[in-house]
């Protein structure tokens, strides 16, 4: 079968794109920004790429046209497949039934952590020489492409998905993880997110409680007993054995204890069972990834794999790109990389490096761009989320569709003591450049390419 895929680049479309191949449909695709890294991985696995939305790209005559939830109504392409009738499939619905059906479903859901957590569970069945197969929204430096079909050679092949709430197309408003068919779900966190879509957290909830629904009684729920909205989603009425993991719930199944290094004991009834050591080069810090390796050996738990095993496993876990990632050191001053954009994740990324670098000054550098952030439904919550920083620089350009609909310096007044606002990207850099010294740590956050402002800090500074 024919395939062609509109919004092919963002890493969700592009991994089916790549399955697609894999299971052996020809695969054409456009995209409005036709660029690598996503361009080059499908390329190299003989998909064709068009740049832009053309009406003409119906000569290429495919079996189904797959839409990405970044089409709306108004795009040219699509509009000529609404008037000349042409099937068409959301992206999650036609993985959903031609790809995850035949399998056993491991799902990651969440607010924060999806992509870690997901990376964690795959590298864990990976290295048990479970080969499954897998979907991460981002890059797992534990493999070298971020979806495939695996070699499972269970009755029911194994497949790990990052299952995001967010909208599935513009002509179906559920989630995405509602198509999944999940047999293992973890419900990671859950906190308000997603303000251009949901109007407030009972919305999300009923999203999630959707993904219970479809979870078969012989399945298993992995939940957060630590967070309240998801304790409220499972009083709604749960089907499937639950599974609750935490430190602060009384009736959590799995548990840690904090060792030296962000290395934990593992607690499975309150008894310990495993001790999971980080490769010290693995860029995994933080509470926030203790609970995401925890919930990643209840899941693998319930596919056969023991928690001695997947703690062993994660010993060799290597953390996702732009997830606390050293992008260079010049003259002793460390620059990071880190996809975080909601204060929850902005404040867990930088108690994460605190951990590691102790009373060493940590500058954090901000560009709050997510459509969440640009309506201005967190900004209160910004102060609160950077008081770990020794220093702070945000950066919210004034112009194009970056811009934000709030006065960032007035945000910041909280903390203007330590707080700097620039709607100049060469200021911003200017500024840093000025006050950095030896034995800093320059943390960057976005979930864009800020400009390419990592570089820019490295030259400057060197």
């Amino acid at each position: 079968m024919h395939l062609h895929i509109l919004g092919i680049c963002g890493t969700f479309m592009g991994g089916i794109a790549a399955i697609a191949r894999q299971a052996g449909h020809q695969v054409t695709g456009c995209d409005a920004n036709v660029y690598p890294p996503m361009s080059t991985q499908l390329e190299a696995s003989g998909i064709s790429l068009i740049e832009g939305f053309a009406a003409d790209q119906l000569s290429l005559k495919p079996d189904l046209f797959v839409i990405g939830n970044v089409v709306s109504r108004g795009n040219p392409l699509m509009e000529a497949i609404l008037n000349a009738g042409l099937p068409y499939i959301s992206g999650p619905q036609w993985l959903g039934e031609q790809i995850l059906q035949h399998h056993h479903v491991l799902s990651v859901a969440g607010t924060h952590g999806k992509t870690t957590t997901t990376a964690m569970l795959t590298w864990i069945l990976e290295a048990n020489g479970l080969s499954p197969s897998y979907l991460v929204g981002g890059v797992p430096n534990n493999f070298d492409v971020s979806a495939r079909i695996g070699q499972c050679k269970l009755a029911r092949p194994l497949f790990v998905i990052e299952a995001d709430e967010y909208d599935t197309a513009f002509f179906d408003k559920r989630s995405k993880f509602v198509h999944y068919r999940s047999s293992t779900a973890i419900l990671n966190n859950l906190e308000f997110d997603h303000a251009d879509i949901f109007p407030d957290l009972a919305a999300i909830q009923t999203q999630f409680h959707h993904l219970v629904r479809t979870v078969p009684a012989q399945g298993r729920l992995i939940v957060n007993g630590d967070a309240l909205a998801l304790k409220e989603v499972m009083q709604k009425g749960a089907w499937s054995p639950i599974e609750y993991f935490g430190n602060q719930g009384q009736d959590s199944t799995w548990s840690f204890e904090g060792l030296e290094n962000d290395n934990f004991m593992v607690k499975k009834l309150g008894k310990p069972v495993a001790k999971v050591e980080w490769d010290p080069l693995a860029n995994v810090a933080g509470r926030h990834n203790q609970m995401n390796a925890l919930a990643a050996i209840a899941a693998a738990e319930h596919v056969g794999v023991s928690p001695e095993a997947s703690a062993k496993a994660l010993g060799g876990f290597k953390n996702v790109k732009r997830r606390l990632e050293l992008v260079g050191k010049v003259n002793d001053i460390a620059v990071y990389d880190d996809f975080a954009h909601h204060p929850t994740a902005i404040a867990t990324t930088i108690d994460g490096l605190r951990r590691r670098i102790g009373s060493q000054r940590l500058i954090a550098v901000l560009e709050p761009r997510s459509n969440t952030m640009k309506l201005g439904v967190m900004k209160q919550q910004l102060p609160e989320s950077l008081a770990q920083a020794d220093l702070v620089f945000a950066y919210g350009a004034k112009e194009g569709k970056s811009a934000l609909g709030w006065d960032l310096h007035e945000a910041m007044m909280p903390i203007e003591q330590k707080a700097k606002t620039f709607d100049q990207l060469d200021a911003l850099v200017n500024a840093i450049q000025a006050i950095a010294q030896p034995g800093d740590h320059i943390l960057v956050m976005s979930n864009g390419g800020f400009g390419g402002v990592h570089q820019q800090l490295l030259k400057a500074l060197a």
